[in-house]
C-alpha cells in the first residue's frame, strides 16, 4: 500500500480505520499477495489464480457430449451402450461383444483426448489392436463389420491369405490401407480413425518346416510388413495401389 492508503487506515481524523481486503480462497490480506483481483463480492489473489491454473493444466478432460457431436469428431458410445447395439445384430458371444466394447471405448477414449495435442505434454497415446480366435462361422467377421456400423468409421476386410511380399504376384501389405482410405473417400483424418480386419491372419504363420524348394512369399516377409503397420506407423501408400515407383506420389497415413 502507498504512504496515503496507510496513513488513511490508521489516522482516526480520516474516520474509521478500514480493514484489509482479504482473499475470499485463501483468506490473505492484500499485504500478504501481490496482487489482489476483485470480483461482484468477492476477491482472489495471484497465488490462488496460478494454482487454479496449475489445477485445470493437471487435469484430463475427455471431450463433452457436444464436443462429440461436431461433425469433426464421433460420437463415443459408452461400453454398455456398445453391447447393447452389438446385441442386436449379433445373437451369442456375450464375452465376445462385451471384451470388444471395453476395448473399442477405450481406444476411441484415447483417441479423442486432448492429451494427443499437447505440446507442453510428454503422455505418447498408443492405439489397440484385438485378436480375435474361434471356429469358422462362429461370427468373428460379423462382429467387425458391426462394430464399424454402430460407430460410423471407415472399416476395410482384407484376406490374409492374398497377401505377399513387395514384388510378388498377390496384394501387398499397403494395399490393405489402401482399401481403408478409398472407403473413407480418400479422407486421411477419417481412415485414421477406421478398423481394419485382417481375415485368415493365422495363415502367414512362418513355416520353418516347410518341403518346398521355393520361397514362402507370403509367410516370415508379410509378417513383418504387417507388424510394422499394427506397432503403428506412417504409411506411404499408392494412391491407385500397385507397385511403388521412385517419382510417384503417395498418400501418407499414420496407422
Amino acid at each position: 500500500m502507498s504512504d496515503f492508503d496507510d496513513k488513511f487506515n490508521k489516522d482516526s481524523k480520516f474516520g474509521e480505520r478500514f480493514p484489509p481486503l482479504k482473499c475470499s480462497f485463501c483468506g490473505k490480506d492484500e499485504t500478504q499477495v501481490s496482487r489482489l483481483i476483485a470480483g461482484p463480492g468477492v476477491f482472489i489473489c495471484n497465488e490462488c489464480v496460478r494454482l487454479c491454473d496449475e489445477i485445470l493444466e493437471d487435469e484430463v478432460f475427455f471431450p463433452s457430449k457436444t464436443e462429440l457431436d461436431d461433425p469433426g469428431e464421433k460420437n463415443l458410445l459408452s461400453p454398455v451402450e456398445i453391447k447393447a447395439e452389438l446385441d442386436k445384430y449379433v445373437i451369442g458371444q456375450d464375452l465376445a461383444k462385451k471384451t470388444l466394447a471395453v476395448s473399442v471405448y477405450n481406444h476411441y477414449k484415447r483417441v479423442f483426448s486432448p492429451l494427443d495435442i499437447d505440446p507442453d505434454d510428454d503422455v505418447e497415446l498408443s492405439k489397440s489392436n484385438i485378436l480375435m480366435l474361434g471356429p469358422t462361422g462362429s461370427g468373428k467377421t460379423l462382429l467387425a463389420q458391426t462394430l464399424a456400423k454402430i460407430l460410423d468409421v471407415p472399416f476395410a476386410i482384407s484376406d490374409a491369405t492374398a497377401l505377399t511380399e513387395a514384388g510378388y504376384v498377390g496384394e501387398d501389405v499397403e494395399n490393405i490401407l489402401l482399401r481403408l482410405i478409398q472407403n473413407a473417400d480418400y479422407d486421411i483424418e477419417e481412415a485414421q480413425q477406421g478398423i481394419i480386419y485382417i481375415d485368415e491372419i493365422d495363415k502367414i504363420t512362418r513355416r520353418s518346416d516347410n518341403p518346398s524348394i521355393t520361397r514362402d512369399v507370403s509367410g516370415e516377409g508379410v509378417q513383418q510388413s504387417l507388424l510394422k503397420i499394427i506397432e503403428s506407423t506412417v504409411a506411404n501408400v499408392p494412391p491407385q495401389g500397385g507397385r511403388k515407383h521412385p517419382h510417384q506420389d503417395f498418400l501418407q497415413i499414420d496407422t
